[in-house]
């Protein structure tokens, strides 16, 4: 029996441009803060809400290792907090998107993340008992957008 991932939403999210620590021992620490954004499917519509960001390391080996904390509201009242890990390829063609807020396209880079939701609402149970993949691109003007499957 194989692994079947079934698309359970969209997320997006608009960044303010991101601050640079610079180059430190374990790479180049950039963080970016969110804006604003949202999330939308068949059982998960929701609003990003109370700030958050990416505390993204650019190792040496040219990729990205992303660290997202946020929270949203749902359109039926529901508080859900979200973290996700994961990792970008920062490749010339990233790199460029990265210093002038310009997209990117899901086949440009690898860029991957493992939401993991918690949140104490029972109509949101299944999200807490669900393993969560997503594949992601960066949009205009500092932002980011994701694709995220459930592992069946």
């Amino acid at each position: 029996m194989g692994l079947e991932l079934r698309h359970e939403f969209s997320m997006w999210a608009s960044l303010k441009p991101p601050i640079d620590f610079g180059a430190g021992p374990l790479g180049q620490r950039i963080f970016a803060e969110v804006i604003e954004g949202g999330a939308t499917g068949d059982r998960f519509t929701a609003r990003a809400v109370g700030g958050g960001g990416d505390w993204l390391l650019i190792a040496p080996d040219g990729y990205g290792r992303i660290d997202v904390r946020l929270q949203f509201a749902t359109e039926d009242g529901a508080n859900v907090y979200m973290q996700y890990l994961g990792l970008l390829e920062v490749n010339e063609t990233v790199a460029q998107a990265l210093a002038s807020g310009s997209a990117t396209s899901f086949e440009d880079q690898y860029f991957r993340t493992t939401p993991r939701v918690e949140t104490g609402d029972p109509r949101y149970a299944w999200m807490v008992q669900s393993v969560f993949v997503a594949r992601g691109k960066l949009r205009d003007g500092f932002g980011v957008e994701y694709e995220v499957f459930r592992a069946v």
